[in-house]
């Protein structure tokens, strides 16, 4: 069985390929747009390699802050005509209010609406040929699992959910139990059918995503050896669903969660520890000192819109459970919760006009860096809930206290990757990226948070 390998671009060469393209595209319609129109405010040369470096630097950023690198978002033309949009304007602005390290701004001040028009212009372009070419069908990546009957549709459907270039063909049943029939939106194959699949290239990876090891037969295991020594790739769900989705497969890990979870990976890492520390502190006190500037208009907005207590005080439970008291921005009604504790919904009616507001632009958080100056939290982490529910989400949601193994924090992948937790099933889908935080946590991941969470402010998708 020799290996032959259909074209498919993987996850993280989609999002290199974005990247490299994006800027090579923008700076060579500007060079030639400046040509064309004798313009040298556009053209790219040995002297202005600083210069182009630095658009490239505005460009880069400001895409993954418009979440242009998202690659649901890259295959879908209306968010990604909205992002092009918002990340040229906000590159164009950035180089020209940077002329001490950008060329000096042209006097004809109509150049100017020109260089916008070219950014916007040049990335509208290459981004409706990306979705037109990479993102079409003729590059899914076509795939078989191995799993047991009664998970390999959901497996399936997570999987395509992700990631739209991917395509599962079919599974191999490892559920001895059970003997499926034919079913053409997921067919159960024979090892020979699966086989033949891949020596015709109509699929060109198998993923396992078994954890019934009697299901794993001896021809099944021999035939996976044999793909293995033969170049094909096999891999195990979990890791693809990581890398797709940034978050941990709780459902799926099972019994194996903590041999599988790496518990040490930089909470006992002295300079990492000395970093987070640090620049938690450096933030709040930025944080606080901002806080302060906004103080008056928070004070009208509340004595107008809230008509109570501007600060409320709430139990949390922090790292290694222990308690804490909260301060934040009051955003609610009076005894919002004389009926009980309840989630916040996404249409809370207790939440004020102005609350709504303070929520959507997350200044209602801004005390906490009090919080944060005294080690209660951190400035990303997850998110720390009330004891009330924790102990209800500990007892229905498998490994939820694990969360607790770091400090929680102001902001975190929990919260610029998903929406509100109305539900148990909102809860495990934080709980996945809490913990995908959790284990794979370092300054490059903090860095992606932060970038998330100006896109969230930007957006106004707060909570």
């Amino acid at each position: 069985m020799a290996s032959r390998s259909p074209i498919h671009f993987e996850i993280s060469e989609r999002k290199i390929l974005l990247r490299i393209i994006d800027v090579i595209v923008v700076l060579l319609f500007l060079h030639f747009s400046g040509l064309l129109f004798d313009i040298d405010y556009f053209q790219v040369h040995l002297d202005t390699i600083g210069a182009a470096i630095v658009l490239s630097t505005y460009l880069l950023f400001f895409a993954t802050v418009f979440e242009l690198y998202d690659l649901q978002t890259a295959s879908r033309i209306m968010i990604s005509l909205r992002g092009v949009f918002y990340t040229a304007a906000m590159t164009a602005l950035a180089y020209l209010l940077t002329p001490f390290i950008t060329p000096v701004l042209p006097d004809n001040r109509l150049q100017i609406l020109y260089f916008v028009i070219a950014i916007t212009i040049s990335l509208l372009l290459w981004r409706s040929i990306y979705i037109k070419l990479f993102a079409s069908s003729r590059f899914y990546k076509r795939i078989i699992i191995v799993a047991d009957a009664v998970d390999a549709v959901e497996i399936a459907n997570s999987l395509q959910a992700a990631d739209p270039n991917f395509q599962v063909d079919g599974y191999i049943n490892t559920d001895t139990t059970i003997q499926m029939g034919h079913d053409d939106r997921l067919p159960a194959l024979s090892i020979e059918e699966a086989a033949q699949k891949l020596t015709d290239q109509e699929v060109s990876q198998v993923v396992m995503a078994s954890g019934n090891v009697e299901g794993i037969t001896s021809d099944l295991y021999a035939w996976l050896i044999d793909l293995v020594e033969n170049g094909y790739s096999v891999r195990e769900y979990t890791q693809i669903y990581e890398e797709m989705t940034d978050r941990v497969p709780v459902s799926y890990v099972g019994k194996d969660f903590y041999r599988y979870f790496p518990f040490a990976r930089s909470n006992h890492n002295r300079l990492y520890k000395i970093y987070h520390r640090s620049f938690d502190i450096l933030v709040s006190v930025v944080g606080i000192f901002i806080g302060i500037a906004l103080l008056p208009f928070i004070l009208l907005g509340n004595l107008i819109g809230n008509r109570g207590k501007l600060l409320y005080y709430q139990t949390r439970v922090g790292r290694n459970r222990e308690k804490f008291e909260i301060i934040k921005f009051r955003t609610m009604v009076k005894n919002a919760e004389a009926n009980g504790a309840q989630f916040t919904s996404k249409k809370d009616l207790r939440i004020t006009p102005f609350g709504k507001f303070m929520r959507k632009t997350r200044l209602d958080e801004i005390p906490q860096f009090i919080n944060i100056l005294n080690g209660d939290m951190s400035v990303i982490g997850p998110r720390p809930e009330r004891p009330v529910f924790v102990k209800k989400l500990t007892e229905k949601i498998p490994f939820y206290e694990t969360r607790h193994i770091v400090k929680p924090g102001l902001t975190g992948w929990a919260q610029v990757k998903a929406s509100y937790g109305e539900s148990y099933d909102d809860h495990l889908r934080k709980l996945q990226y809490d913990l995908f935080y959790i284990k794979k946590r370092s300054i490059f991941l903090d860095i992606r948070i932060l970038v998330k969470t100006l896109s969230t402010v930007f957006f106004l998708k707060g909570q």
